[in-house]
């Protein structure tokens, strides 16, 4: 019985070998683009209370990193494989009553210090590495002032 035990064994560690080597392959990685969010940006009203802008008197941009890596774009020299935008909201995230009627909203941001304003929505090619990125919001009210209270406006960076 003591040779049959050690038969089977081998038996048994000639089948986990085998099937050690039939597992599939891990999926390569082609590329990746993390976003950190660093500060939260501070939109400040203009003397009119017709405007709140991040780039008004005492207000101040969000700030987030931008990591692209792409196997693909180092490998084929293709410099420009991920793109970044900013879109502006379509509403405020929290707002007093009346404070989101009439209002629009635009969004700019800039790139590794630039101080070049670019659209929103409007993609940035970015080449891989590491990239600062500074992201200013406005609200304008079209009729009327904005109302006393607090208002929160969340830009959504994408990175595709």
């Amino acid at each position: 019985m003591a040779r049959k035990r050690r038969g089977n064994s081998r038996a048994l560690l000639a089948v986990a070998a085998l099937a050690g080597f039939c597992q599939p392959a891990p999926a390569a990685i082609i590329g990746t683009c993390t976003i950190m969010v660093g500060t939260s940006g501070t939109m400040k009203a203009n003397p009119a209370i017709s405007i709140l802008g991040s780039k008004q008197a005492g207000g101040s941009s969000a700030n987030a990193t931008i990591v692209a890596s792409s196997l693909l774009c180092s490998l084929f020299d293709l410099l420009d494989c991920y793109s970044v935008s900013a879109p502006a909201p379509a509403a405020f995230s929290s707002a007093p009553s009346g404070g989101g009627t009439n209002v629009t909203f635009a969004s700019v941001f800039r790139l590794d210090g630039s101080g070049v304003d670019i659209s929103g929505s409007v993609p940035q090619k970015v080449t891989n590495g590491t990239h600062s990125m500074q992201v200013d919001l406005s609200a304008t009210k079209s009729s009327g002032i904005f109302p006393a209270g607090t208002y929160q406006g969340t830009v959504t960076v994408l990175c595709e």
